[in-house]
């Protein structure tokens, strides 16, 4: 719970550190490119092959490309579209898409989810009711795109763990997840990336560095092995917790501006709907019990 916490205050800063610096202004794929490999970077002298299988190496790496990989690629173009409070704001459901990945690995079917999906739709109207368009809601998308990803690993993670010798040396071989998201993030930036629009000055590079080595490097092993030691519904909590965490940051320090109000009325009805999902997986426990 502890790594978690701390993820969750370090994590807190890197959405407005994205939005108001590199946002628009360096390319993202670039970005994404140089934060995995910085990452790889800090574990790749810990890296011990010996100590996974083949398939237990390529699973790891699976779980990196699509969690850090694919989700960043999603994660950097949502800041094009949206505000950071909006992309905060719109990562508060993936507790509901580990619970439906909880659903398909199992074979059930939830219609509640539909439901609590929709409702999610009509929070992020009001947030935007004034200004909605194409590309408001083709960001609403992308962020989803990211939380499943995002959701995606974290489960895979845990399923993963609990295959492995619980004394395994996790720094010996987390280095596989960043060559996994490696693999993404190369061709991605070879084939859609802008040569034109790299880092101008100290500042963004001093970013970038921050976010390769502290956020995701030590970030993701630290939140990944807190996912492991705690149970699903602690680890839904934590990913929800991100969204306060990193609004204060932004409304306090970036953007004093902001429409409160509407915010405020938009995150309400999003978060009733994370409390129907709640209540409804609560009585269903007791239906079963």
């Amino acid at each position: 719970m502890g790594c978690l916490i701390g993820v969750t205050a370090l994590w807190a800063f890197s959405f407005s550190l994205i939005g108001v610096y590199l946002a628009g202004q360096v390319d993202s794929y670039f970005a994404v490119l140089l934060r995995v490999t910085l990452a790889t970077l800090v574990f790749l002298p810990f890296l011990r092959p010996s100590l996974l299988r083949g398939k237990q190496r390529l699973a790891l790496m699976g779980l990196g490309a699509i969690q850090l990989g694919v989700m960043y690629t999603f994660f950097y173009q949502s800041f094009l579209l949206l505000s950071v409070p909006e992309v905060l704001l719109f990562t508060i459901f993936t507790p509901v898409y580990i619970a439906l990945l909880d659903d398909l690995l199992f074979g059930r079917f939830t219609p509640i989810y539909i439901v609590t999906a929709l409702l999610a739709v009509v929070g992020a109207g009001v947030i935007r009711y004034d200004g909605v368009d194409s590309g408001f809601w083709a960001g609403f998308l992308v962020v989803q795109g990211a939380n499943l990803c995002f959701a995606l690993g974290q489960v895979g993670y845990r399923r993963l763990a609990a295959d492995l010798p619980p004394t395994l040396a996790w720094h010996n071989v987390f280095g596989w997840f960043f060559i996994g998201a490696m693999v993404v993030a190369l061709p991605a930036y070879l084939l859609f990336g802008n040569s034109a629009a790299l880092p101008t000055t100290s500042l963004q590079w001093g970013v970038l560095a921050w976010l390769g080595l502290v956020a995701s490097g030590v970030g993701y092993f630290a939140w990944n092995q807190g996912a492991t030691k705690v149970d699903a519904g602690t680890l839904a909590i934590m990913n929800n917790a991100l969204v306060p965490a990193g609004l204060i940051v932004n409304l306090v320090i970036w953007n004093r501006d902001a429409d409160i109000p509407r915010l405020l009325l938009g995150a309400l009805i999003m978060a009733a709907s994370l409390w129907l999902n709640h209540w409804w997986q609560q009585r269903s426990q007791v239906a079963v019990s």
